[in-house]
């Protein structure tokens, strides 16, 4: 076997039947990106394959987290305009054009994350093979940066699995599992680990006809029926991602409406149109947050400490959903409770969750085996982190860690998923204090990446870093935040809902609120996210900010607590609930909007985090930003708070602000820390 290598991030190997395996290794990096001096070294050993003419080129990986993760993100915040964009998109669409153009088979070998353009890559090559298990995930996830597959990839996954797979695909942005993708026709074989090279080696010793969609699939591309089916994909995907906050897939559907009879004219439509959007403001807060998410998982990256055995204290919905991840992830859990009728429920909802996400029935078993439940707390002495989840009241958390506390290892993490009382409130009775951490998850656990790590000034750095480490074991994202009264997430959004329930009271329909703050960019609106929360849950938290820093609570949500309209969970909040979805009364006929909801309820958010840096809530500015784009959802297209704050100017707020307070008092008196936020806001990040 011979080997040859083009630069220090592939190197091939031909082997004794003339067939080329040609191996992707980014150098100084666990995973393979495709930086353009990757795409540099492959389009040289394209070159080289064209010279040797071999029987067959397969591609294949090194690392053993997956095929490709897609383009380096970091060079995107490099492009200064779009002829540069335009340049180095066209760049990347004549490598891979190159190797669609070899003329002998080519097979893409993928495991673990193909994505992006690596899965681009792959769509490139005659003929794909998967490995199949629970870790291949495949897909073109670029709307969620803002653009759309640029090196050719709507062309191409389009004529291989037709428009209505391939749209589907691309405009959600999901992944798919190796089975799946033999379903679709987007890979040829999904076969176990042991029996990839030789699939791999039967497409090139003898290659079948390459898969085509069959004539239902074909026929969505036809030219008559395409301007119907666009108009159903502009209509879906504006339910969920408006033209003016994601541009992006609505920029997909109109490239496919305009250019999918012809090919050549498709991939120069397809360069033009990513090279607008990846330089627009939409596309690069996008990548900020992207890139955001991305110091969060580096954290505690260089930490020693893996949790084998999990303890839950409280089988209430939180706690139950948080043991639950946990096995899911592949840890051993107990969960306790006062009596076995208490855990039940939380098993049964585990069971679910596991159901939907392994699917398989063997895994399914394994996950309920690791959950155990464990009414007499025995479970405590064993486990490496103690996870305290009941309700919200610091007596009752006081006297729970008095009595775990002399039952636990030296070594054992202490944490309590407390959403709002400060830790030396809890700590205070602790033998060892600083050992004693916030770990506070956000409903519903599943589908909340993020976790707020809380630490108090007593807390031990060690114990800190390890819980940060736990955080990313279990694939969450860690804040790290100090141990203010709410911590960063709740602090920051509270004064959004109460102002919100403030204009509910005032008569502006609770329909009108959260329309409003949709069209800010929210995911929810005010009104239905405390709703669904529920009002007893926002009361009790408000009740303790209020305590510590002197906010209001509206009398209105008193009231409606006091009459058990709790939200969706009692069937009736602010709106009534059928079936769980809220009925929403329409607007009273010739109403008018008011201008001053949107600035009343997002500027009490802003201003609380301008306090929240000010007083060091997080170490990081970036970091504010993170927690409130993966804590609350925050209008990711604008980048996060403090992007926003500089992109609009902090001074234009700031005025906006005290006319507020001239208007309505007290509760919008600009904090102090406004007068230095625009340093912070204009600090260089890797997002910048």
């Amino acid at each position: 076997m011979t080997t040859t290598k083009a630069g220090s991030n592939l190197y091939a190997e031909i082997d004794q039947d003339n067939i080329a395996w040609l191996h992707f290794d980014t150098q100084g990096s666990g995973t393979n990106v495709l930086s353009a001096a990757v795409l540099e070294d492959f389009y040289k050993q394209l070159l080289d394959m064209e010279a040797r003419s071999p029987r067959g080129l397969v591609i294949v990986s090194d690392k053993p987290n997956g095929f490709i993760a897609g383009a380096d993100v970091r060079e995107f915040t490099r492009l200064e305009n779009r002829a540069q964009a335009l340049d180095a998109i066209q760049r990347g669409q004549a490598v891979f054009d190159r190797l669609a153009a070899l003329p002998f088979p080519t097979v893409a070998v993928m495991h673990g994350f193909c994505l992006g353009g690596g899965l681009e890559l792959a769509l490139a090559c005659r003929y794909r093979v998967a490995r199949d298990d629970s870790a291949t995930r495949l897909g073109l996830p670029e709307v969620r940066l803002g653009i759309h597959p640029g090196f050719g990839g709507s062309v191409r996954l389009t004529t291989l699995v037709g428009a209505l797979g391939a749209m589907d695909l691309m405009l959600s942005g999901r992944t798919v599992d190796a089975r799946t993708a033999r379903r679709m026709g987007l890979v040829d074989h999904a076969v176990p680990q042991r029996h990839l090279k030789t699939a791999a080696r039967a497409l090139v010793l003898d290659p079948p006809f390459p898969h085509r969609p069959g004539r239902l699939q074909a026929l969505s591309s036809h030219a008559w029926v395409r301007p119907l089916v666009a108009k159903l994909l502009h209509r879906r995907v504006a339910a969920k991602a408006r033209p003016d906050h994601y541009p992006a897939p609505h920029a997909l559907i109109e490239l496919w409406l305009q250019h999918a009879d012809q090919e050549r004219a498709m991939m120069h439509a397809e360069a033009e149109s990513v090279a607008n959007l990846i330089v627009g403001p939409a596309a690069q807060n996008l990548i900020r947050v992207f890139l955001l998410q991305e110091q969060l998982k580096a954290l505690g990256r260089d930490a020693v400490f893996h949790a084998e055995h999990v303890h839950v204290v409280g089988a209430g919905t939180m706690g139950g959903d948080i043991a639950a991840w946990c096995a899911l992830r592949g840890i051993k859990v107990t969960l306790a409770d006062q009596s076995p009728e208490r855990i039940a429920p939380a098993i049964k909802r585990a069971y679910k969750l596991f159901r939907r996400r392994l699917k398989q029935p063997r895994l399914i078993q394994q996950a309920m085996d690791r959950l155990m439940p464990d009414h007499q707390g025995l479970g405590v002495e064993r486990a490496d982190v103690v996870i305290e989840a009941i309700f919200e009241d610091a007596e009752a958390k006081r006297s729970l860690f008095q009595s775990i506390e002399p039952r636990v290892r030296a070594d054992t993490i202490l944490a309590t998923n407390t959403s709002s009382i400060p830790l030396k409130e809890i700590s205070a009775v602790l033998d060892q204090p600083s050992r004693l951490v916030g770990l506070h998850f956000f409903n519903p656990v599943a589908s909340m990446q993020l976790v707020e790590v809380v630490r108090d000034v007593s807390s031990d750095p060690e114990v800190v870093i390890r819980a940060i480490k736990f955080a990313r074991q279990i694939d969450r994202l860690p804040l790290p935040v100090s141990s203010a009264p709410g911590f960063l997430v709740n602090r920051i959004l509270m004064p959004y809902l109460l102002e919100a329930v403030e204009l509910e009271h005032e008569g502006v329909p609770p329909r009108e609120i959260d329309a409003q703050a949709v069209g800010f960019g929210m995911p929810m609106g005010p009104i239905e996210l405390a709703d669904t929360v529920g009002l007893d849950i926002c009361l009790h938290v408000a009740e303790i900010l209020g305590q510590h820093l002197d906010v209001a609570v509206p009398q209105r949500l008193r009231d409606l607590v006091l009459q058990g309209r709790l939200g969706r969970k009692s069937g009736q909040g602010f709106y009534r609930y059928k079936r769980g979805r809220p009925i929403k009364p329409r607007l009273p006929k010739g109403y008018r909007s008011d201008p001053t909801v949107t600035d009343r309820m997002v500027l009490r958010m802003l201003n609380e985090v301008v306090a929240c840096l000010r007083e060091e809530v997080v170490q990081e500015p970036d970091h504010l930003d993170a927690g409130m784009v993966y804590g609350t959802g925050f209008a990711p297209f604008r980048g996060g708070p403090l992007r926003y704050i500089e992109t609009l100017g902090a001074d234009t707020l700031l005025q906006r602000l005290q006319d507020l307070e001239q208007r309505f008092g007290q509760r919008f008196k600009p904090d102090a820390g406004w007068d230095v936020v625009s340093g912070f806001a204009k600090r260089e990040t890797s997002g910048g």
